[in-house]
């Protein structure tokens, strides 16, 4: 599927599995963040909408105003954090090099790269909207080929 060409319908008929869509209060700056602290594709992206992928995965953002007749929209809480209780998790971003790069942009980093004791060393990113992203790659004596 061309992320930049794709028309709506073809897009949410294509969609499968589980999605994520979160409603952040600038889409471009919410694409501009995941891209630069996380690598992830931005594609359309709008003032109302964008579609982000990550390895073979992929996400949706809108805008607040996009969802005017959603009930999911009177339930926002009014400053962050939006996402409390969620951690989206990147299992295939370098902690070290993610909060390097959310440090550089002014992002608030919840936890700094850690070796946690189920293997993965993990870094917690909170981004501007509240969500709480969470960089991971398995530890060196967990890795494939080491």
């Amino acid at each position: 599927m061309d992320y930049e060409t794709v028309d709506a319908q073809q897009f949410g008929a294509g969609l499968r599995g589980i999605g994520l869509n979160l409603l952040v209060r600038d889409v471009p700056a919410q694409a501009d963040f995941l891209r630069d602290v996380f690598g992830m594709g931005a594609h359309r992206v709008s003032a109302d909408f964008a579609i982000l992928t990550y390895g073979d995965q992929v996400m949706q953002i809108h805008a607040d105003g996009t969802y005017h007749s959603h009930p999911l929209l009177g339930l926002l809480p009014e400053s962050p954090p939006r996402g409390a209780g969620i951690e989206i998790r990147l299992y295939d971003t370098d902690p070290d090099a993610a909060a390097a790069r959310a440090t550089a942009r002014g992002a608030m980093i919840l936890q700094p790269p850690t070796d946690k004791p189920h293997g993965l060393r993990e870094t917690c990113i909170l981004c501007d909207n509240g969500y709480a992203w969470i960089a991971s790659l398995p530890k060196p004596e967990f890795r494939q080929g080491t």
